[in-house]
């Protein structure tokens, strides 16, 4: 077929919907972690770029170009990368068929588009319509992809968003449009926090709060400021976090659910400066039976911002480890671990996974159950490291560092849990790709 891609570059190019400008820049940066920032460091032109993909290269590019390459789609050698998608024989390798749904979504939102591409200043409700559909689609499927697709896919909404609103004055497509490019500014936060990178977290969870704050739409605020807050306390700004958690509490308007996050997350800012008490009374009325309130963010669309009961019970097992209650703490990550087992395997959550059974390990060790922990971890090594989130590795270094301590030295099990949390952060996203995450706090 003539329309086929020639090589598998350009197969994983329009998979990641890389137009030369952002594999360029990609390969720019890919060049910089290998080599530093040297003027030898190998580059790419457009033309060259167009060769790559177009299968008309002979040969293949210098020894740095393929390091680059090899580095940017891991699993895949520089020669399978220029072989024709046919002649490379790997179950990863997204064949035609695998890639249908997406080129097909691809078509339909091409289609969608030109259509709508009529002039005025005014666009169709339908498209309002479709952008809302694709922020549920993309909120509520969120805990199912890596963090580094997950913000991809955000990105590339957020522009689609934005692209509307440049092109309609009428004042109710406005609101709509806004709120929507708020829940993806608040989404992209999300996965920015979970690739490490909390600096770039807080100003996508800002820009969040600030459509909240001009459409008057409540619940994003409260989302965004509950964000603001975990990430405040992971950055070791303590009375900050309490701050923007009291702060989102007192926004009206807010369901059952968007109440238990932010009193989740409350504890865990009160644990933090040691106020006991607070976090306590905060992690009970997280736990409170709901009034059957619902809103429009945290219910409607739902998804990554909503926040399950497993999830709460993961949450506030962490909270108990801050304010040294080993007991609670386990008894909230079993009951976290067991929630999590109930659900549909579509509907379950690495990050709540990995982190529950972290934060389980961690109890069993504060009682010096070295054999406790070892097995409360086994499901975390099985964890793809491409979900290696955030959350799951400021918790499992935690454990790493309590096993370092002098009491553990020379003890084989403890030794061995360390090597082990050594190897599973060292492929994770916050560490390959991300900043370096500073382990202040522990994930929400």
């Amino acid at each position: 077929m003539s329309g086929q891609p020639s090589t598998l570059l350009k197969v994983l190019c329009d998979r990641e919907r890389l137009t030369y400008r952002k594999f360029n820049e990609r390969f720019t940066d890919t060049g910089v972690k290998l080599f530093g920032r040297n003027s030898n460091n190998p580059t790419v032109g457009e033309p060259q770029f167009r060769k790559w993909t177009g299968g008309r290269l002979v040969g293949l590019p210098g020894p740095e170009a393929c390091a680059v390459l090899e580095r940017m789609f891991p699993g895949y050698t520089a020669q399978q990368l220029f072989a024709h998608p046919s002649e490379v024989i790997d179950s990863q390798v997204p064949a035609y068929d695998l890639d249908l749904e997406e080129r097909i979504a691809m078509t339909a939102n091409d289609a969608h588009e030109s259509a709508d591409a009529t002039a005025g200043m005014s666009i169709s409700d339908n498209t309002v319509e479709e952008l809302h559909d694709q922020v549920v689609t993309l909120a509520q499927r969120y805990h199912r992809l890596a963090p580094v697709r997950a913000f991809e896919e955000a990105d590339a909404l957020r522009t689609r968003v934005e692209d509307q609103r440049d092109r309609t004055q009428v004042p109710a497509q406005l609101q709509a449009l806004m709120i929507l490019s708020g829940q993806v500014a608040a989404l992209l936060s999300a996965a920015a926090f979970d690739l490490g990178y909390l600096r770039h977290a807080r100003t996508f969870a800002r820009t969040a709060a600030m459509f909240g704050e001009t459409t008057r739409f409540s619940p994003l605020r409260a989302f965004a400021d509950g964000s603001l807050a975990y990430i405040a306390y992971h950055a070791g700004n303590h009375t900050e976090a309490v701050t923007k958690a009291d702060r989102a509490l007192s926004y009206g308007g807010l369901g059952d659910v968007a109440q238990r996050r932010l009193h989740a997350i409350q504890a865990r800012a009160y644990a933090h400066i040691g106020d006991i008490s607070s976090a306590q009374h905060a992690i009970r009325l997280s736990e409170e039976v709901g009034r059957d309130r619902v809103d429009e963010l945290h219910d409607t669309v739902g998804g990554e911002f909503g926040f399950t009961v497993e999830r709460l019970a993961m949450s506030n097992s962490t909270t108990a480890l801050i304010i040294g209650d080993s007991g609670q703490a386990e008894a909230a990550a079993r009951q976290a671990l067991t929630l999590h087992g109930q659900r549909a395997r579509d509907a379950q959550s690495a990050h709540v996974l990995g982190s529950a059974a972290a934060d389980l390990a961690m109890a069993r060790l504060l009682a010096d159950d070295v054999e406790g922990a070892a097995e409360a971890l086994a499901p975390v090594w099985e964890i793809p490291s491409d979900r290696r989130m955030t959350g799951i590795v400021v918790r499992t270094a935690r454990i790493q560092r309590h096993l370092s301590r002098p009491t553990y030295h020379g003890a084989q099990l403890a030794g061995q849990l360390r090597e082990q949390i050594e190897d599973f952060n060292r492929l994770s996203p916050p560490h390959q790709i991300g900043p370096h995450v500073g382990l202040l706090a522990l994930e929400a």
